[in-house]
């Protein structure tokens, strides 16, 4: 059995999509159909920066969701293989599970693309910029993770945004909050705090008025069936109804992101083999989470030539 997934912030870089574009048509539409829905040139910003453009969360999250579909379009058109006869499931890190929906049939690149862009100015307007902070927690576990932001909250938000692996949680919430967690880290018996070059607090409860934002956005486009069924951020568990879709993204928005439990859980269901599709960012964590299992990443043409022959 297999799952694809799709990576979520951070995996965007200057230049990506550029040497797919180069080599296939297939590509190409899906860049220029994200520019028209978009109206804006978002494929240069992909390709040539500069970086600090790229990096704004309106601008990253459509780009990364494109990057996905662009490469699955590419497996699809130019590899003949067919994302409902391949995978078994789809599942996506914060932002990558519209690009898993979108993939699934779900939601229309166009619409995704909106919704992306809609998402990304809404997290980015619902914390004044310096009042909200995230930091990664590396030798942590969720037990260690959960302790240390209890301890650290001192009455103002600091929770656990992201399971993303055995040994590494990431924290969201007031910027001070977040800060007294770096300084304790050595308290909880975790390796390292690091401060995140974010520009918002995600995944915590600073970002209800995105949450409002996306509950109007979904009711006015919601995503319809799938063709493939998701394993959800906010439950790690399988979901495949429309309307309890529809609520989990907004939940998701100020939820936690349960990687690890999901990756779990998807082995636990029977996947053998994972397909990471635009990064290079889940393959690692998934083979922290679980062993036994095959794992590939998906972003060059050489990547797709090899994976074409595997699956």
């Amino acid at each position: 059995m297999r799952a694809f997934v799709f990576p979520g912030q951070g995996s965007q870089k200057v230049g990506m999509g550029v040497e797919l574009a180069a080599a296939s048509p297939a590509a190409r539409e899906v860049f220029q159909e994200v520019d028209d829905a978009l109206g804006q040139k978002l494929f240069q910003i992909m390709a040539e920066g500069p970086d600090d453009a790229l990096t704004l969360t309106e601008n990253a999250q459509p780009a990364i969701m494109a990057h996905s579909i662009a490469v699955l379009r590419v497996l699809e058109k130019e590899g003949g293989i067919s994302l409902a006869d391949k995978a078994d499931f789809v599942a996506g890190h914060s932002l990558g599970e519209y690009s898993a929906l979108c993939a699934a049939g779900a939601f229309s690149l166009a619409d995704t693309a909106r919704l992306l862009k809609l998402r990304g100015q809404a997290m980015q307007a619902a914390v004044p910029v310096g009042i909200g902070a995230m930091c990664a927690l590396l030798g942590a576990d969720l037990a260690k993770a959960q302790a240390l932001a209890d301890a650290a909250a001192e009455g103002e938000v600091c929770t656990v945004a992201n399971d993303n692996d055995p040994g590494q949680v990431v924290l969201s919430g007031h910027k001070a909050a977040i800060e007294r967690a770096v300084a304790m880290v050595k308290d909880f018996e975790i390796k390292r705090g690091v401060i995140l070059p974010v520009s918002a607090p995600f995944h915590c409860p600073l970002m209800q008025p995105a949450a409002d934002a996306m509950a109007d956005a979904l009711a006015k486009t919601p995503p319809g069936p799938l063709t493939v069924p998701l394993y959800a951020n906010v439950t790690a568990a399988l979901a495949s109804d429309p309307a309890e879709i529809e609520r989990l993204l907004v939940e998701q928005v100020t939820g936690r992101v349960r990687w690890r439990e999901s990756v779990i859980a998807l082995q636990a269901a029977g996947v053998e083999q994972f397909v990471e599709l635009g990064g290079k960012v889940l393959g690692p964590m998934i083979g922290r989470c679980v062993s036994d299992v095959a794992v590939s990443s998906v972003v060059t043409m050489a990547d797709l030539e090899a994976i074409a022959k595997d699956i």
